[in-house]
């Protein structure tokens, strides 16, 4: 047996020269055809910087939490990309794609088992460019690019239109894209996804696809909302531009348990679906008080009328209402008054990132209102070492408006609300295997209250509980995956996924714990 040297850094061990020779093989394939620079190994002096440049989650630095990947390719080209994929299939190593690292569970830059096969992750960061058409509404994103680099462009080159999407500015429209992509405009103009007209993109074979021609119907609808990194690596989206008013409202209300924060949750429910598509209130839950954030597109006059009318228990005054532009509000729902003091430019197009937190995330659909005694233990609900939140997002308005199968996202005219939970701790000193159970007890909980067969899940805010593929034969088991695939997508939506996959990728090549496998010939 050969020799085998690790190096430890950040807790990941990472094999050292004795590599198995199709590893080798790729990394000389990538060297001949990608300029070096743009190819880091581990023996790299910026191997570690790169890999953890966009990693939020301090749980996927943890000592032996993951196998880290052979090389990362960060390419500046369609060309890089194609020679990656083809070096992969040449000399049998698999690649996954990252565009801005806000994964739940890492699945773009790491594998879920230290154990688990060698693979290449391409990092697209490079490719971040905006290329606004303001005549024709429309945009040409890259990947790579953060929605707040979208946001700003945008808005500085086609003033009065916008982009639905969602609220952290250092999101990647890569994931988001390809997830569905739910926000505060969604209940007036949809998910991001259903504003795709077009992308580019490398197939399994390292083909490159120019448009959605080149795709077919299928493979362009399963990108637009069936999960990153399944069918090909997408470069390039072309967005359909919104609308969006000079001046729109923003406004906060806070409420804790003795000023009636779970009365005023228990009322939102059945509020906030139907109020007009112009107007959205979500809700954040965290120290047993509920924070009421809202967007409406028009002025605050309006806004305040309307909740009066609507939601009088919320209490709404013009106090609680800033007005702004929509880029400025896209700025200040994470930001807040940060935007006063610093050029927007400074704060959206800042791609760095510090580490966060150990978290974890799950997530659920609510059909049917929960009851006041159902939402008082989720506010109770014993924290321990950890800090739990709750985001919870309407859905209404043209969400309900668009068929369950337009698009993989299925959730649509049947849910009133998605359910984020969020947990956060300190797991320094834990190795990251010290897990707090305010996340998994509070979900077992909830199982009685929100969607059934399947339960459902939204794939943005994934989650290994939920379940992982099984490799038979050299290539994904359906039956394994259906598990969490149809709790993502519904069950006719996930087979359709997986017919196209066989017709694109039907060796698997794109393959995690949780990528769409290819459907059996027998089904």
């Amino acid at each position: 047996m050969a020799l085998v040297l690790t190096v430890c850094f950040l807790g990941f061990f990472v094999p050292a020269l004795a590599s198995p020779s199709n590893d080798n093989d790729f990394l000389r394939c990538l060297s001949t055809n990608i300029p070096s620079q743009l190819v880091q190994t581990p023996r790299s002096p910026s191997f570690k910087q790169l890999l953890v440049s966009t990693i939020r989650n301090a749980r996927f630095v943890a000592p032996a939490t993951a196998r880290p990947p052979l090389c990362i390719v960060t390419p500046t080209n369609a060309s890089h990309v194609q020679a990656a994929v083809r070096c992969g299939r040449r000399h049998s190593v698999r690649v996954r794609v990252r565009s801005v690292g806000h994964d739940c569970e890492g699945l773009s830059y790491r594998s879920g088992s230290p154990n688990s096969e060698g693979f290449a992750v391409i990092d697209l960061a490079k490719l971040h460019a905006v290329r606004v058409n303001p005549q024709e509404a429309t945009a040409w994103v890259d990947y790579g690019a953060g929605i707040g680099e979208l946001y700003y462009h945008v808005a500085t080159a086609a003033p009065g239109l916008g982009c639905p999407a969602g609220v952290c500015p250092t999101v990647g429209v890569g994931g988001i894209f390809s997830g569905g992509g739910i926000g505060l405009m969604m209940r007036k103009h949809g998910l991001s996804a259903d504003n795709v007209l077009d992308a580019t993109m490398v197939d399994a074979e390292g083909n490159l696809l120019a448009d959605k021609k080149a795709m077919g119907d299928d493979l362009f609808r399963a990108i637009r909302g069936g999960g990153g990194g399944n069918f090909g690596i997408v470069l390039s989206w072309k967005v359909r531009l919104v609308p969006v008013p000079p001046t729109v409202t923003f406004f906060r209300v806070t409420k804790t348990m003795d000023q009636g924060a779970v009365d005023a949750v228990t009322k939102w429910q059945t509020v906030a679906p139907v109020l007009p598509d112009d107007l959205s209130v979500r809700v954040v839950v965290q120290n047993r008080q509920a924070n009421f954030q809202a967007l409406y597109l028009g002025n605050s006059s309006t806004a305040v009328a309307m909740m009066g009318s609507r939601f009088p228990e919320l209490g709404v005054t013009r106090a609680n209402c800033k007005e702004m532009s929509w880029l400025q509000y896209t700025a200040y729902i994470y930001f807040r008054d940060d935007i006063y003091n610093k050029p927007l430019d400074e704060l959206l197009l800042n791609r760095s990132m510090t580490l966060g937190p150990f978290f974890k995330n799950k997530s659920d659909y609510v059909k049917k209102p929960l009851s006041k005694e159902t939402l008082e233990k989720m506010f109770l609900w014993p924290e321990g070492a950890a800090t739990g939140q709750l985001v919870l997002e309407p859905h209404g308005g043209r969400m309900g408006r668009i068929a369950a199968d337009n698009t993989p996202f299925p959730y649509r005219s049947s849910v009133l609300y998605n359910i984020q939970y969020v947990e956060f701790w300190n797991g320094e000193g834990t190795g990251g295997k010290v897990t707090p159970d305010w996340v998994g007890s509070l979900y077992d909980f909830m199982a009685p209250f929100v969607s059934k067969d399947p339960r459902g899940a939204y794939v943005n805010y994934r989650d290994l509980d939920i379940g992982a593929n099984k490799v038979v034969d050299g290539v994904t088991s359906y039956e394994s995956a259906k598990v969490w695939g149809e709790s993502y997508f519904g069950p006719e939506n996930f087979k359709r996924l997986a017919k196209i996959k066989r017709k694109v990728d039907a060796g698997d090549y794109f393959r995690s714990e949780q990528s769409v496998p290819p459907l059996p010939s027998n089904q």
